[in-house]
């Protein structure tokens, strides 16, 4: 057998297969009624009994022209059938109810700001709505290598780096220059991209993909800026931190400053210059089996952020806010 798998997988498939048909026209007791309940031939159903018998070199089944029985050698092999194919159904069925029912243990990698302000959350609710699924978040700046690291998906915005990885769009992805009142108070709001050039502007480092300020060009293209300040962190949180503090300007997603924009107490600047637009995307290794926790989790990501999010628009919220504030009357 070593060295030729293909052909004993094929011998044990018909040996399988000679066996459920011998129950089955045991069951019915004819080859025309095992045949009609199997979607095969009688014809066909008679040669498996026969082959059956050929190789155990013995006579299962007594046959006259008016109906079959057992012999005592093939009810002895009956009963034994019965249980190794009704063995081999409850292995398939508990192997599809595995697959059905997300559980396991699920290794997920973020970023660390989406996955501090983001993930983290929504990583309580699906646990709570998955209580057989044990999550192992991994954040980090770069993008890991999923099969060689072990992790069964990725969560992120960046430019997907395997052609081999399968990436299902989560939500858009929007980044806004903003900054304090305090600070547009002390130093001017910039007014087009070359002013950027005379304000303390907060960097982001780690992720290449943020490092620089994409703003549209005379030309309706995208040109990078290099912003600089003194301070640099590969934290949105810290960045967001040090802009609600008066310190810079800074260029970040709106799932970190969303709350902020919408209460006022970060402002967006040069709305009439918009950054681009990314993908979250869930990024998982092409499989054609997917487990069910992993399903099952991409797609409670995406019915949880793919909907009209909190942390599209917030500036055009806030900016809604105070035009209805200031059209209430005096009291």
């Amino acid at each position: 057998m070593i060295g030729r798998p293909g052909r004993y997988i094929s011998t044990l498939m018909d040996r399988l297969e000679s066996m459920r048909i011998f129950v089955k026209v045991v069951e019915s007791g004819s080859f025309t009624g095992a045949a009609a309940r199997l979607r095969v031939s009688p014809g066909m159903a008679s040669e498996h009994a026969k082959a059956l018998e050929e190789r155990l070199g013995t006579r299962l089944l007594n046959r006259t022209t008016r109906k079959l029985s057992l012999t005592e050698t093939g009810r002895a092999y009956y009963e034994r059938s019965t249980r190794i194919l009704a063995d081999l159904d409850e292995a398939e069925q508990a192997a599809s109810d595995l697959q059905a029912t997300p559980r396991g243990e699920l290794r997920v990698n973020a970023s660390p700001s989406f996955g501090i302000l983001q993930l983290a959350p929504a990583i309580s609710d699906f646990s709570a709505q998955f209580p057989e699924v044990s999550v192992d978040l991994m954040l980090s700046d770069r993008m890991v290598a999923l099969i060689d690291e072990g992790f069964d998906l990725a969560v992120r915005c960046e430019p997907l780096p395997d052609s081999s990885l399968i990436a299902r769009p989560i939500a858009p992805v929007r980044l806004v220059i903003c900054a304090a009142p305090s600070y547009l108070d002390r130093h001017g709001t910039p007014r087009t991209p070359a002013d950027l050039a005379s304000h303390n502007c907060l960097t982001l480092t780690g992720s290449p993909h943020f490092a620089k300020w994409f703003l549209p060009g005379d030309a309706g293209d995208f040109g990078d800026v290099s912003p600089s300040g003194n301070l640099r962190s590969n934290s949105g949180g810290v960045l967001k931190h040090a802009a609600l503090a008066g310190h810079g300007l800074v260029c970040l997603p709106t799932y970190i400053t969303a709350d902020e924009l919408r209460s006022g107490r970060l402002v967006s600047v040069l709305d009439d210059y918009p950054t681009p637009t990314f993908m979250l995307r869930a990024l998982y290794p092409s499989n054609r089996h997917l487990s069910a926790k992993v399903r099952g989790f991409v797609d409670f990501l995406a019915k949880r952020f793919g909907k009209p999010s909190l942390w599209a628009h917030p500036e055009q919220a806030s900016a809604a806010s105070v035009s209805k504030d200031a059209q209430r009357p005096l009291e």
